[in-house]
């Protein structure tokens, strides 16, 4: 059932619980993903990243997405992820993405905010859902090396006042992960009391990205501390190479069932991970 994001976060902030972003990027992951939030009960933002539209188009991933929802009863929102420019963004509302990122972190305060207002008035208008970023989240592999690292913390103060200024819907908030995988494959320190700050004082959803390897007890600890949406991709890819690994399979619709149920698998982990603790 295709639905905005809106209530589905409304609804799961109230509930302290967290609701999983994967992305997507063929019929078969989106299937997997969507089969399986019909088995738990449970909603999902099935997302699809501006930066794979290298794998697949934007008119390829509307109409797997939108025919992916309805296959099930469950509420699902499809999302545009790390939108970074406006035509793009106004042309996946178009084609029928209900809910959309813009990513204008890495601009200056006064330029992300001129940039996702821009893209809001667009949306709303259309009934359409905004994501956006404050701070910015880099990559895992340099997020030991604070130094060079191009992670921004959030601060409370530009996220609150991002939020007023902009009204987007709900706001990515950068307290330690990075994107992709991490190096070493360490775990990330994750900055708690900047997340208890900023869920005190921003009133809309947060939003984790580079969730992907932060570790179990670090995202049970960010849903109960106020993230409402967890992106994920990487530990889909790495869940389908594992199960692969595992079944070892020896020809093509192998692989691809292989795969479906390693992706199915992360997916039913992080369902449970996220749970609020009156469902745990």
């Amino acid at each position: 059932m295709l639905v905005n994001s809106k209530e589905i976060l409304l609804e799961a902030k109230r509930q302290r619980r967290g609701v999983p972003a994967p992305d997507f990027i063929d019929m078969d992951s989106a299937r997997a993903y969507v089969k399986t939030a019909q088995a738990v009960g449970k909603p999902i933002i099935l997302s699809f990243a501006q930066v794979h539209s290298t794998i697949l188009s934007l008119e390829e991933a509307a109409m797997i997405g939108k025919f992916a929802a309805s296959m099930v009863d469950v509420p699902i929102a499809l999302h545009l992820d790390h939108g970074l420019d406006e035509g793009f963004i106004k042309k996946a509302i178009e084609l029928g993405f209900t809910s959309v990122m813009i990513d204008a972190s890495m601009e200056c305060f006064e330029e992300n905010v001129r940039r996702t207002k821009s893209v809001v008035d667009y949306a709303h208008e259309r009934g359409i859902t905004v994501e956006a970023e404050i701070g910015h989240v880099g990559q895992g592999s340099n997020y030991t090396d604070y130094q060079n690292s191009d992670s921004v913390y959030t601060t409370v103060e530009e996220a609150v006042s991002f939020a007023e200024l902009t009204g987007a819907d709900s706001l990515a908030v950068s307290i330690g992960t990075a994107h992709g995988a991490y190096r070493g494959n360490g775990t990330p320190v994750l900055n708690f009391e900047r997340l208890s700050e900023l869920a005190d004082a921003v009133p809309v959803p947060l939003v984790l990205h580079g969730s992907s390897g932060s570790g179990d007890e670090n995202l049970s600890r960010c849903v109960s501390g106020g993230i409402t949406k967890v992106n994920i991709f990487t530990d889909f890819l790495l869940g389908a190479m594992k199960n692969i690994e595992k079944r070892r399979p020896e020809d093509y619709l192998e692989l691809k069932k292989a795969a479906d149920e390693g992706m199915a698998g992360v997916l039913s982990h992080y369902f449970e991970i996220f749970a609020s603790r009156g469902e745990k």
